[in-house]
């Protein structure tokens, strides 16, 4: 069969790379086009627009590149129709995607959603948009499942797919190795996750890196993002006393002491990694003040809305500031704190399921598109 698949973000592109192994292991036939990183093009599908070229963050943002937003919309209606696929799945990212939603189903092609846009926080109405155009949702939360059933929409709870990913069994660097092979100093490590937009590192950094001078005993290191270079970082950071390490960011995680984390899904990865944080997020003031009306959730982290309790810390906006983040991170790294986290983060684990998420969920994709397949040859 062949697959038309959206990714527009980091998260994304991870989640829909093994999304596709899994069903090339499942359909020897799969052709794959899509829109997403680097992982999705290892796996063997044809990139036709990259990530770093679509995420946009926060209302003036988007407003601001509209023009090139509504570019990309019809050219993706374009390059949909010449190849024709059996399906387009669409992954989070639901600006782009509802719309496309849209136009695959007018254009009689099927349309499946995999990670669910985020419609129990804000814009709940876009629900009667997917209960119209989209065909089957498979959601990764387990509360979302719920949701979608308030408003008669039926949907596919098969885990986290993150559980595929961080699990024991992972093959990451010992701690001499990765100290030796990136230049570090062996002092207790603090991860710096500031996100995976260049306007989002921005901001972020600004504020993480004015902590260092107040921890001399610690060596700070920057979680780079896959699709941003590092010259970009070094452009930032000045002669800050941090380092930069890229693709290696469960291998920092893994021996960091603490992390500082910018709010998404590298949230939960820092929780099943078992390494206590604090989230952060600054985003435009009045971006923010427009979102702060319409958000209907009580946190900003997947980890606290998955464990239903501030499990984590969360600093956000004027509370994210060097004073605050300094006193946090004090209390962070000590013993009892950190007892308190990683007790929370044992039922957020619980509450996801174990791995064989994205398996699971290739297995009722392939298992969708057969029966309509049949039914329509029976009739």
């Amino acid at each position: 069969m062949k697959y038309y698949i959206i990714a527009g973000e980091a998260s994304g592109d991870l989640h829909a790379s093994n999304l596709i192994r899994e069903l090339k292991a499942l359909d020897y036939q799969a052709s794959f086009r899509c829109w997403g990183g680097d992982l999705m093009q290892k796996e063997g599908a044809v990139l036709v627009r990259h990530i770093r070229d679509l995420a946009f963050m926060g209302f003036l943002e988007v407003v601001a590149h509209l023009p090139k937003i509504m570019g990309n919309l019809r050219f993706c209606e374009r390059d949909i129709l010449q190849y024709n696929p059996d399906v387009v799945i669409l992954v989070d990212y639901p600006g782009f995607n509802l719309r496309i939603a849209r136009f695959a189903s007018s254009k009689g092609i099927r349309v499946f959603y995999y990670i669910s846009p985020q419609l129990w926080a804000w814009k709940s109405s876009r629900v009667k948009t997917i209960r119209e155009y989209v065909e089957h949702m498979f959601v990764i939360l387990p509360f979302e499942q719920n949701f979608y059933l308030k408003y008669g929409v039926h949907a596919d709870f098969a885990g986290h797919p993150l559980l595929d990913v961080i699990h024991e069994d992972m093959k990451l660097k010992d701690r001499v190795s990765f100290i030796k092979e990136n230049g570090l100093e062996d002092k207790p490590l603090i991860a710096l996750l500031p996100g995976s937009r260049k306007m989002e590192i921005k901001s972020m950094l600004s504020v993480m890196l004015g902590i260092i001078p107040s921890f001399p005993d610690h060596q700070f290191v920057i979680a780079a993002a896959p699709s941003i270079k590092k010259e970009f970082y070094s452009s930032l950071i000045g002669d800050a006393r941090v380092s930069i390490v890229s693709g290696q960011t469960y291998d920092l995680l893994s021996h960091a002491v603490a992390a500082l984390v910018t709010s998404g899904t590298a949230t939960l990865e820092t929780a099943l990694m078992n390494v206590p944080q604090l989230v952060c997020y600054k985003g435009n003031p009045l971006s923010y003040q427009i979102a702060r009306r319409i958000v209907k959730v009580d946190f900003i982290s997947l980890v606290n809305l998955i464990a239903g309790y501030a499990v984590v810390k969360e600093l956000i906006q004027k509370e994210f500031n060097t004073r605050t983040l300094v006193f946090e991170l004090e209390q962070l790294i000590l013993p009892l704190k950190q007892k308190d986290i990683l007790e929370g983060y044992l039922k957020v684990k619980e509450l996801l399921g174990g791995k064989g998420a994205s398996g699971r969920t290739a297995l009722k994709i392939i298992q969708y598109l057969n029966e309509k397949a049949v039914n329509k040859k029976d009739n």
